[in-house]
């Protein structure tokens, strides 16, 4: 059995939620349909015809890709030019196109976590903060004899995280009064006559992104006809996601020594480097794409080295003047994502039995030659 377009997302986006990606972002199912089933998966790091022509030999009729092929907003397509070309070449052979940037940069066990892992960069945190999870109060009122099966849903879908901690609730007994008025279908009780019942207040914290989630589990598992609950914004705030990683390396080691380290765990060839090669790194930065600009922020956080991309002649001034050595393998250094999303998904289909394939690109969409 194959798996549905929207079930294959679904995986996706558990691991890059779309509400992560920055604003400017274009994010998403960019050309195609998900309203079928997929015969293949294919992860690349760009979409150029060569990728769509590796998706047409492997079967792939969804291509999963980190850097979009619609960033613009465009007034026409035709056929004729370059792009108009491709867009036609993946609608005529039924080809998805699903898009996953900066909210794969910034998720946890994304982008960001598996480059500062190839680094050698110890439990990374990141460089800038862009989101902030809402928090809101949940607070649901149940009989007695359902107390624990309700507690159960709203908490294994999610509720109830504060900071490393799982399942904080809060219950209190107490009694609850309601008359069952005509139309009505009590659990309790019987029409118009006052019950009173013996009922647990249960309270807890709710992310803004799963709260739909939680308020539909808690609902199935409720026995009541109305239930009675109250969702309260909070002040507190939740888990903060950020670009990049920064963190202290196992053990010091010199600009040099370490840039072996970058050509080695990002597969490149060439870096370009900024500072001296003798100089000791003990605590390092990365950031996936071009993260330049944020060197000041690197250098807050205690960085003795950024690696990042697409570095410009003058920010490479600025930040040898500021202190921090750099190093650049390149924008196409991103293409580690490639091999680890075609991981995560191929384990979640498989952990459902299905049988669709999915293929980590093995076309090399670096744009640039060295010589």
């Amino acid at each position: 059995m194959f798996a549905k377009g929207q079930t294959v997302i679904g995986y996706m986006e558990q691991l890059a939620p779309k509400h992560l990606a920055e604003e400017w972002d274009n994010v998403g199912l960019q050309l195609g349909s998900l309203q079928k089933e997929i015969t293949g998966v294919l992860v690349a790091l760009d979409v150029n015809e060569a990728v769509v022509d590796e998706a047409i030999t492997q079967g792939c009729n969804l291509i999963i890709a980190h850097h979009a092929i619609i960033f613009r907003p465009i007034k026409g397509i035709q056929t004729d030019t370059p792009m108009g070309k491709l867009y036609e070449k993946l609608i005529k052979n039924d080809i998805a196109v699903y898009i996953s940037h900066t909210n794969l940069d910034v998720a946890e066990g994304g982008m960001n976590d598996w480059m500062a892992e190839a680094l050698g960069i110890l439990e990374g945190a990141p460089i800038k903060d862009i989101h902030t999870e809402q928090l809101s109060k949940l607070v649901v009122f149940v009989p007695k004899d359902h107390h624990q099966k309700v507690l159960d849903a709203i908490l294994n879908a999610g509720a109830g995280w504060i900071g490393n901690y799982s399942h904080c609730s809060f219950n209190i007994e107490g009694y609850g009064t309601f008359i069952p008025r005509e139309g009505s279908d009590p659990y309790l009780g019987e029409k118009g006559k006052l019950e009173r019942a013996e009922e647990v207040r249960i309270e807890t914290i709710v992310p803004q992104p799963i709260r739909n989630k939680v308020v539909q589990a808690m609902l199935k598992a409720h026995p009541y006809e109305e239930v009675a609950y109250d969702l309260y914004s909070m002040d507190l705030k939740g888990r903060s996601f950020g670009l990049g990683r920064v963190g202290k390396l196992k053990e010091p080691v010199t600009l040099g020594q370490f840039v072996e380290t970058v050509k080695s765990g990002l597969q490149v060839d060439h870096v370009r480097v900024v500072g001296d090669l003798n100089r000791p790194i003990r605590k390092a930065a990365v950031m996936g794409g071009s993260g330049a600009k944020y060197y000041n922020s690197a250098i807050f956080k205690g960085a003795d080295v950024l690696v990042t991309g697409d570095i410009d002649y003058h920010t490479a001034q600025d930040a040898f003047l500021a202190g921090i050595t750099l190093i650049d393998p390149g924008h196409n250094a991103e293409k580690i994502m490639k091999v680890k999303v075609a991981e995560w998904i191929t384990a979640k289909l498989n952990e459902h039995k299905y049988q669709t394939a999915v293929h980590a690109s093995e076309v090399n969409t670096e744009p640039f030659a060295f010589l």
